[in-house]
């Protein structure tokens, strides 16, 4: 088990603890929490301890609680926490500390091999055959879900200790000292963000993978601020603005709210032009690494959708299907939306897991 499944299996256990002794942690909280620990030292307990105690806590009543258990989760005596004698009562018995009889590094070591096995078999869990606790699971991971943004050249120089010499800077440096010569200037074109468009099938024939991917699609734009998200499914909706409201489980109601066709039927080829003439023709398509996740059904015309993607093709730095049945034994792209859209398209990859999103997030990271 890696070290953030780790970190975000114990997290969610200890939300739970507080859930069970009385303290609303409700999915946003437990995003928040997340969020707080990614930002600080995970390996520091005070960090850990106020970030929780910041996130977790929204009454005074819940601070004695929240200490104690803290103690009894996590070892030791955080910063302000109380002694941990009685928090089996505090928390109504819910959780129940190891017996002296067994020491504690053996249970951890046998509740930590557990929860290996489990969020191993989480990841590669087909997300249409998760059930509703592991979709809670599934949404606290894909917030976790953190990779460095693709990166473009930029046009703009800035001063660099090696690279290109700075002819005018070396000059302007010489004119000043009356024309003695002294050290060459150097700069670099550097790098910044490269954009990244998100077109995601919500069509009924996605509705079991509609929620993570749109979910996938907030954590990604939150942290990566030239992302722009677009729904497909009978039309086009652009819903960046939408997931920018804070709040996972907010900015899904948001989306909801702008969304019109939701598990409707598919059209492709017309949504893919809609977004080129209204959106990708004018600038946002250009050099931009474009991700469609489909199933590739098109209730349209399947030449509309190769005729678009030629065009987008024609636009994009890189374009990536994300297929839900693409890792399925003995899948073959025979939809007639696949099959027009296939030559277009650089990278066909799977998408109906949260290792296959992992993977989707480092390819972009790569390009």
């Amino acid at each position: 088990m890696t070290k953030p499944e780790t970190a975000l299996n114990s997290l969610v256990g200890f939300t739970r603890l507080l859930r069970g002794a009385g303290i609303a942690t409700g999915s946003d909280r437990v995003q928040a929490l997340i969020h707080a620990v990614s930002e600080l030292n995970p390996t520091s307990i005070a960090d850990l301890y106020w970030a929780g105690r910041i996130t977790l806590c929204s009454r005074p009543e819940d601070l004695p609680i929240y200490d104690q258990a803290f103690a009894l989760w996590f070892g030791g005596e955080p910063p302000l926490a109380r002694h941990a004698a009685d928090v089996a009562e505090a928390i109504d018995n819910k959780t129940p500390p190891a017996s002296a009889a067994e020491p504690r590094q053996a249970h951890d070591d046998r509740s930590s091999s557990a929860s290996a096995s489990g969020l191993e078999v989480l990841r590669n869990k087909d997300i249409a055959l998760m059930n509703d606790v592991e979709r809670v699971q599934l949404r606290a991971m894909l917030a976790m879900l953190a990779r460095a943004p693709p990166q473009r050249p930029n046009r703009r120089r800035r001063p660099a200790t090696a690279g290109r010499v700075d002819s005018r800077r070396t000059v302007r440096a010489m004119l000043r000292r009356g024309g003695e010569v002294g050290r060459v200037h150097y700069h670099d074109a550097g790098t910044r963000p490269r954009r990244v468009v998100l077109l995601l099938d919500i069509s009924g024939s996605m509705s079991a993978y509609s929620d993570a991917l749109l979910r996938y699609a907030y954590a990604y734009a939150r942290s990566r601020p030239r992302t722009e998200v677009f729904t497909l499914g009978t039309r086009l909706t652009r819903i960046t603005r939408q997931l920018a409201t804070p709040g996972a489980d907010a900015a899904m109601a948001a989306v909801a709210s702008a969304i019109a066709d939701w598990s409707g039927g598919t059209r492709l080829g017309a949504g893919i032009k809609d977004f080129l003439d209204c959106y990708g023709q004018s600038g946002m398509a250009r050099g931009a690494i474009t991700v469609v996740a489909s199933d590739g059904w098109e209730s349209g015309d399947a030449a509309l959708l190769g005729n678009q993607m030629r065009r987008l093709r024609r636009l994009a730095r890189r374009i990536v299907w994300v297929h839900p049945h693409r890792a399925r034994p003995g899948f073959e792209p025979l939809t007639a939306g696949i099959a027009a859209a296939l030559p277009s398209i650089d990278d066909f990859i799977a998408g109906h897991s949260l290792a296959a999103l992992t993977e989707l997030s480092q390819l972009l990271s790569d390009q």
